[in-house]
């Protein structure tokens, strides 16, 4: 009976965010300026990011999302080949747009940002639709993180634990393994749902991801949203939304939701687009203020709750390797954890080139337990201190019995270095995990 309850109440509520968000009036405007990536119109009364359709001359109909206003016009960014537009044309309003498409029947779908299948594989089945952008849960609305997520990554579950419901970024340059990392938490995290948006990638790269990375085993379990580097900006930055707000629908079904986003820093050069074509000003190397506002609306629709969790795992660019970047900042103080992937490492065979040093999950203390904790201290202390004395061990100008640390951190390096090395194509378990790691901290 409370199943059937349940599945009445969703009902009821998706029936009510359609006749909320339903907009049977047509309001209608007219262009009057179109320059750069922003179309001018008197009208129609519309929001910001509320999306419009313009009627071209050949008949065909361009989409558009409103970005903003100046001196009572309504300014907007065209979603397609702007080919053909005209002063004149008539420009409607599409309110119903800002809904997207939820439910299980998406499960093993590739989607664009509009919520549209591109993987070939036929129309979307019945499905319930969910309001596109809903404010995060207040605070009080959340649950404390207890339960520990397991990802089947040693160097993660080991040293950086993390739980059902925490936000973490994985922060790294180009080439060092983003993506094989994704594709190995997906298939292998203790989650029921992976929701994955690509957002930003080169289009070669969205099908490697799909069929080579993730696989069909991951594909099984996992919704995925794709908007290119090709697509125009509001696509790029709609993407995200869709991924998170599909993950919610799960989420509130009762679901364990893991939510990748790849990545973050495409998403805010995306935002910044927007808002330069906007006319709003700069501030940090060219990131305007409102892009420093999308990140938490997003980071904070993920979190632990009565019923159902979404964990999000965030990847974040960081150009040159630098950890001070802007956008590489203001995540790391938004989110509850940071894995830092190494050039040094990568460069090095040593995959995945996490930099156990420089990663953090801050729920460690709550998801892991106290024999966890103090073995996975042992195998930092050991780490920090051959890294230390590095140069002098290379240089062979180290003396044993100089520091009984760094000879007991010598010994056990490379065994420390085969504990944190994985074929990520296969599933460490979590019990093992922590066995191997008390046996390695025995010895130190």
């Amino acid at each position: 009976m409370p199943e059937a309850a349940g599945a009445v109440a969703q009902a009821l509520r998706r029936m009510r965010d359609r006749v909320e968000l339903s907009n049977p009036i047509r309001a209608e405007g007219e262009v009057t300026d179109f320059v750069g990536l922003v179309i001018e119109s008197d009208g129609p009364p519309v929001s910001v990011g509320e999306l419009c359709e313009a009627t071209l001359p050949s008949g065909r109909r361009l989409q558009t999302q409103v970005i903003g206003f100046r001196a009572g016009r309504v300014l907007s960014m065209p979603l397609d080949d702007p080919d053909g537009l005209q002063a004149g044309c008539r420009l409607a309003a599409r309110r119903s747009a800002a809904l997207a498409p939820v439910g299980p029947e998406l499960l093993g779908r590739t989607l664009d940002a509009f919520g549209r299948p591109i993987d070939g594989l036929g129309p979307l089945k019945a499905l319930g639709r969910r309001a596109l952008y809903a404010d995060p849960p207040g605070p009080l609305e959340r649950e404390a993180i207890r339960e520990p997520l397991e990802t089947g990554i040693r160097a993660i579950d080991a040293l950086a634990p993390c739980g059902r419901g925490q936000r973490v970024g994985i922060f790294g340059g180009s080439g060092v393994g983003k993506s094989t990392l994704l594709g190995a938490l997906a298939k292998n995290a203790s989650a029921d749902v992976s929701v994955i948006a690509l957002i930003g990638e080169r289009n070669r790269e969205v099908r490697m991801f799909l069929e080579e990375t993730l696989g069909e085993e991951g594909l099984q379990r996992s919704v995925v949203v794709a908007a290119t580097s090709d697509r125009p900006a509001p696509l790029r930055v709609r993407a995200a939304f869709l991924a998170t707000t599909i993950a919610e629908e799960f989420r509130a079904e009762g679901k364990d939701v893991l939510l990748i986003v790849d990545s973050a820093t495409r998403l805010a050069m995306a935002q910044r687009e927007i808002s330069l074509a906007a006319g709003e000003p700069p501030s940090q190397k060219g990131y305007t203020p409102s892009v420093f506002q999308l990140l938490p609306k997003v980071f904070e629709r993920a979190g632990a709750f009565g019923r159902g969790s979404i964990t999000g795992f965030y990847t974040v660019l960081v150009e040159g390797d630098d950890m001070n970047d802007p956008i590489a900042d203001s995540v790391r103080s938004l989110l509850d954890g940071h894995l830092v992937l190494s050039r040094e490492l990568a460069s090095a065979n040593h995959y995945p080139a996490i930099d156990v040093l420089h990663s953090l999950s801050r729920l460690a203390s709550a998801v892991g337990t106290p024999e966890q904790l103090r073995d996975g201290g042992r195998l930092r202390e050991a780490l920090a201190a051959y890294r230390r004395a590095e140069d002098l061990i290379q240089l062979g100008a180290y003396v044993e019995g100089a520091s009984a640390k760094v000879d007991a951190a010598v010994k056990s390096h490379d065994a420390l270095n085969d504990f944190l090395r994985q074929d990520l194509r296969q599933k460490q378990p979590y019990a093992q995990t922590l066995s191997e790691l008390s046996r390695l901290a025995e010895k130190l």
